[in-house]
This record gives structure tokens, sequence and C-alpha cells, in this order.
């Protein structure tokens, strides 16, 4: 190529050079010329040349300088493209674990959580089996009232339609000393601050509607409001209420809210969304043997809302007893949605307790049983159950650290109900956890 170069640029140098000399020397000079002229041409045309490589050259290094920067550029937003593809994949790891943690962490947020709820359930209403339309029929009342269907939430709720009365179970509850009352709450948004009032009382003789703003003899009065939540002990012929209140993650409107109720002889606890609401010693007069229940509404002071899911149990199972001593617990305390097999927050003082026993008893080996009701079809109630029991042991290793090599699971669906899949509340007792020692 160089050399191809040089024979150009000699020619046009020969060209252009302008030659004016005597004719009668023409031979001599012309050789000279020539001579002269090839040595001038190879020294012009290597200069020429030289700096038409180094021009060349130059262009050459430039082009690949700039082949290099773009390159480099190239490099640099291949480099920035993985670094964006990394951090699109960052991204979507941090959202995955961070919807990974959605479903775990809950457990931890709630560590407030620290109430279990015992093995035997008192009661359950979810009114399943009334019909839509219908006033419910273990329920009274002196206001209108009906059951509804919701979009935001599966089942039937009890529209508490009326801003003014008072909505009555009619049916007596020996409620022990130690037990939790759990309900789902959907305020309205129209109306007063108040979404409901929950009365638990005490009466000497059965009265189906005791319309009195503090009914029987004694009990405790909670108002779940908008804004805060209150509550009131008292007792007939006593002047002094005995008052707490709080501020904390009070209901929202339009919204699912699940509310939970600890009465341990005069100690009285509320929970609500990832917190201990209200804890007070001594909410409730000592002797209070609490027997009835109703959902009140106040003139001009209360929205009305829906409720559903009205759960009591026992609380406070000896665990470390029935686990060790009788080799199974049943527990209704491991909290599902519907037709879901993730572990809800609820359940954190439940596991809490199970993983203690596990960690102070290394050697002990357990199974983990799933069951549902018999609602549904039988296949899918198996499936259910099944990852119902891996989700809970899952928990266990995750969350609380039990080796995983110490824990079976399974789930037998429906097929070994502890009562009739007849009422709601049986159908209750058929929903539950069993761990069972190895």
């Amino acid at each position: 190529m160089k050399a191809a170069i040089k024979m150009l640029i000699v020619m046009a140098l020969l060209i252009s050079l302008p030659i004016t000399v005597n004719s009668q020397i023409k031979v001599d000079v012309k050789r000279k010329i020539v001579n002269q002229t090839n040595h001038r041409a190879n020294q012009k045309a290597d200069q020429g040349v030289d700096k038409g490589l180094d021009a060349v050259e130059g262009g050459i290094k430039g082009a690949f300088k700039k082949d290099s920067n773009s390159d480099k550029t190239k490099e640099n937003k291949d480099s920035k493209d993985k670094k964006d593809d990394q951090s699109t994949v960052d991204e979507e790891s941090n959202t995955s674990d961070k919807d990974a943690k959605q479903e775990k962490t809950p457990l931890q947020s709630f560590s407030k959580y620290d109430f279990v709820p015992g093995d035997k359930v008192i009661l359950y209403e979810d009114f399943s089996q009334d019909a839509v339309g219908d006033f419910p029929a273990l329920w009274t009342t002196n206001v209108p009232g009906e059951i509804n269907t919701l979009n935001i939430a599966p089942g039937n709720w009890l529209n508490l339609n009326s801003t003014d009365g008072t909505y009555f179970l009619m049916k007596s509850i020996e409620f022990p000393k130690n037990f939790i009352i759990e309900f789902d709450i959907v305020p309205k948004t129209t109306g007063g601050r108040i979404a409901v009032d929950l009365t638990l009382y005490a009466e000497n003789a059965y009265k189906e509607m005791d319309n009195d703003p503090y009914p029987g003899n004694s009990g405790i009065h909670i108002s779940i409001e908008k804004q805060n939540w209150q509550t009131l002990g008292y007792k007939k012929g006593e002047s002094v209420q005995i008052k707490g209140s709080s501020t904390v993650n009070p209901v929202v409107a339009e919204q699912v809210n699940h509310v939970i109720i600890w009465v341990q002889n005069r100690r009285l606890r509320i929970y609500h969304k990832s917190a201990k609401v209200l804890d007070i010693p001594t909410n409730l007069y000592d002797g209070t043997k609490l027997n009835r229940l109703c959902f009140k509404l106040h003139r001009g002071a209360s929205c009305s809302s829906y409720i559903s899911n009205l759960r009591i149990t026992d609380a406070a199972p000896d665990m470390r007893s029935k686990l060790l001593t009788e080799g199974k617990l049943v527990s209704y305390g491991i909290y599902f949605d519907v037709n879901k097999d993730i572990v809800k927050p609820e359940s954190y003082g439940t596991l809490k307790e199970i993983a203690a026993v596990l960690t102070e008893n290394p050697e002990v080996r357990i199974k983990i049983v799933g069951y549902t009701d018999a609602d549904g079809a039988d296949a899918a109630n198996l499936d259910l159950s099944k990852r119902r029991g891996a989700a809970v042991k899952n928990e266990l290793v995750k969350t609380f650290g039990i080796d995983a090599s110490r824990i079976e699971s399974d789930g037998l669906g429906e097929s070994q109900p502890v009562a009739p899949n007849d009422t709601p509340a049986n159908k209750a007792l058929n929903r539950r956890v069993e761990f069972i020692k190895l």
C-alpha cells in the first residue's frame, strides 16, 4: 500500500514541475533533471508519503482511537446497560425480596401480637347460614339491619345500618376469665365518629334486649372510633367508671379492620394493625362474670358498620404440656385468609410459643398437619391443607430459626373432622392446625 501511495505522489510531482531549459543541453540536462528530479522526487515523495502516512496513520490512529472510544463508549454503555440491567434485576430482586418479606416479615412486625388463642372455640359467627337480605337468626335488635355481601371482602356481613340502636346476640355465653374475642369490621364513611361500640356484660337473669346504655349489672364498654379507642368498665351501684383510651391505629373507613380483644381477669388488651393499641391492667371490676354481648350505635355519633367473622376462644393453653406430655397440640391460633396458605401476622404469638418449646427441647421433633372444613372440593381442600402445613413449617424455620430437619408437614383436608360440618362454629373447629410430637 505504501509503494502505491509513493508512485502516485511522484507522478503528481513530475506533472506539476515547471521545466524551462535550453534545447542544446537538452539531453544532459534532461538526464540531470531526470536524475535530480528522481532524487528530489523520491525525497519529496518520501516526505509527502511520510506526511501522508502520518496523516493516514494519524487518521487510522484517530479511527482506532475513535473506535476505541466507541468501544469504550460501547463498553461503558454495555456496562451501564449491564448495570441498568443489574439494577433492574436487583430492583426486581429487591422487589421480589420485598414481596417475600411482606409475606414473612409481618410476623416480625406484629411481634406485639403476644396473644395465644386457646384450643376451645366458644363462639364463631360468620353469618354464612343466613340469607342475604335477611336479619341473622341468632341476633335480635330494636332497629333495622340485614345481611349483605361486600365487593372488598368475601362472605356475609351484618349491616348495622342504623345510627341509633343495639344488636344483641341472643345466645348466652359463659366467658372464661381468660378469653379472646375478635371480629372484622368495615366502617362506613357516612355518619359520626364511632364505627361501633362493643359491650360485653354480665346479667343475673336473661333478658333478650337490655336497652340500658350500660346493660346488665356490670361489664366493659369498648368504643371503636375512627380516631381513637375508648374503654369503660362499669358496675351498677358504683359511681366510678374505669376508663382507658388510645389513639394508636384507629380503624379505617371502607377497609376490612381485624380487631382483637384479649380479656384476662381484670386486664384488657386491644390489638389492631401491627400494634397493641391499648393495655389496661384493671379495666373490669373484680368479680365480673361476663355472659352476653351486643353491638351498639348512638344517634349522631355513630357512622354504622359491617361486622363479620366474630370468634371467641379461650386463651393461653398450656402448649408445653399439650405438646410434650400429651403429644398433640390443636391450635386455632394460626391464621390464614380464605383459600390461601400465607400465614397471617396474628399467628405470631402462637408460633413464638411453639418455637420456644422446640428451642428449649432440642431433641423433640414434630409433625405439622393442616385441616380444613368440608366446604369446597375434597381435592382442593386436601391440597390447601398440605400447603398450609408447609407454610407453618416454613415460618418456624425462617422466622424462628428452628432446624427444618426437626419438622415434618402434611395436610389431611376435611378427612378427619372434630365436629359435624353443619354450623359456622363447628366448621371453625374443623379448620385447625395440629402439632404432633414424633
